[in-house]
């Protein structure tokens, strides 16, 4: 598999290495996000030991690890039952006074096997590892157990971490700068299916996204037909449950009510679900953008924010029975009529990112603090940006169809403007258009004359050279 670049994290780990000290790094993400390809790359050309725990009795994954550490040393006298506890190894390795890294690939399994490992690993750093020269870094899939253990103030080994990454997907421009010979289009697509998670986005190198979906993605046998069960599986003690509250979700039941209706659920027992996929980085609360106390708003609606959990969600497990029939090109057929929709929507989603690429490229003389939707009772906009120290904000219509935008639009989208209620009197506002297929002659030359910003997908045309 093609490792797609990571140089912040690598850098940071490097600077780390760099230190002449002890180090006890924390490396935590959601599953398929890149976790260990990240620190393979980083140890490659170091001195290390990598040690994957599994779901293994206590004793059984110390006696692995010890022969992991035999190996690598070359002593053939470790006992073969395995070192007598943690600390003990930890001890021996320190002792060797060599400036090693040591990986613990999927440290809450080792946790899970053994509740006192948090403060084995704690009393193992304060004895023998913080003078040493071993790099250690433990690494976790369970977001919630990683925070648990090492993170929360209240933690074992919370304050001997020297450091910790949180490794998230990859944002849509820097899944652009995978696929450089692909269109935009292409690249959308591409997003609106696999997300920024580097496992997925490999598939699409070198193929059609059609082509992924119905050979890696449809097709029973592949990993991916059967992957958001697994990951569910692997997370969860009820993953039908959960299944059912993702799929309401799916159908566009958004509120809190009516997830409530469409499952059977009670209120607590729809919450606490909904709570525990949010902390997975499955769904999220959306509020709308201008709320002051986003925490007791009432109008906050819960979306799939993962994207390959959507589009699976949406357009695959809804023809599962098609599929266990092989009925493949009728489901990819299904699929094909339903992309435009699902563009439309992670255009919207990603224009708020675009906006803000094109402010830091310095091509918008502006600043915003915030940005994201906005909607109250029957009207919404799509994307408004707030800066509420200089009072000024942006509102933008997102359009992916193949109709050039008119005025029509942005006049729609100035009477709209008018009912958010933001700001201080005479606030400064600036309007800004999304366009997959561009913007009608009337509406360019008033946006020249109205100073509107215009993006073509991805790319600020106005205000630019050669305009008109």
């Amino acid at each position: 598999m093609r490792f797609i670049n990571r140089e912040t994290e690598l850098n940071f780990l490097n600077e780390k290495w760099q230190q002449n000290s002890a180090q006890l790094i924390i490396i935590y993400g959601k599953r398929r996000v890149g976790k260990t390809e990240i620190s393979i790359q980083f140890v490659k050309d170091k001195p290390h030991i990598y040690f994957l725990c599994e779901r293994l009795a206590a004793h059984n994954q110390l006696k692995k690890f010890t022969e992991a550490v035999g190996e690598y040393f070359k002593d053939e006298f470790l006992p073969q039952e395995g070192f007598k506890d943690w600390e003990t190894a930890f001890k021996y390795i320190a002792n060797k006074r060599e400036k090693l890294a040591v990986i613990i690939d999927e440290f809450p399994y080792l946790a899970e096997t053994d509740k006192a490992i948090p403060s084995t690993f704690q009393k193992a750093w304060d004895i023998h590892l913080k003078t040493s020269k071993v790099y250690l870094i433990l690494l976790g899939s369970s977001i919630s157990m990683m925070e648990k253990t090492a993170l929360f103030y209240k933690a074992p080994l919370y304050g001997r971490r020297t450091g910790q990454f949180l490794i998230k997907p990859f944002r849509f421009k820097e899944v652009k700068k995978v696929f450089p010979d692909k269109t935009f289009d292409e690249i959308l697509a591409i997003y609106s299916i696999a997300g920024g998670t580097p496992l997925y986005l490999n598939k699409f190198c070198a193929k059609n996204y059609l082509d992924v979906i119905k050979e890696e993605i449809l097709r029973k046998g592949q990993p991916l037909y059967d992957e958001v069960e697994f990951l569910l599986r692997e997370e969860l003690k009820e993953p039908r449950n959960y299944f059912v509250i993702l799929e309401a979700l799916s159908l566009g039941k958004h509120k809190l009510s009516e997830i409530i209706n469409e499952t059977g659920f009670d209120k607590g027992t729809s919450s606490r679900y909904i709570s525990i996929l949010a902390s997975l980085q499955i769904t999220k609360k959306e509020i709308p953008v201008t709320e002051k106390m986003p925490e007791k708003s009432r109008k906050g609606i819960y979306i799939i924010e993962d994207n390959f959990f959507n589009f699976w969600f949406r357009l695959v497990f809804r023809n599962r029975s098609l599929l266990e029939e092989n009925k493949i090109v009728e489901v990819a057929a299904k699929i094909k009529a339903a992309m435009p929709e699902l563009l439309a929507k992670n255009y919207e989603k990603i224009s708020g990112e675009i906006l803000l690429n094109a402010i830091l490229s310095e091509k918008l003389p502006l600043e915003f603090e915030t940005y994201g939707r906005w909607w109250d009772r029957n009207e919404e906009i799509d994307l408004v940006a707030l800066n509420s120290k200089t009072n000024e904000i942006l509102f933008s219509e997102v359009k992916w169809s193949n109709k050039p935008i008119g005025t029509n639009i942005y006049e729609d989208l100035k009477k709209k403007s008018q009912r958010v209620e933001w700001g201080k009197k005479n606030r400064k506002e600036y309007f800004a258009l999304f366009s997959k297929a561009g913007f009608t002659p009337e509406m360019k030359k008033a946006a020249k004359k109205e100073n509107i910003y215009l993006f073509h997908m991805d790319k600020l045309i106005y205000p630019a050279r050669n305009y008109l």
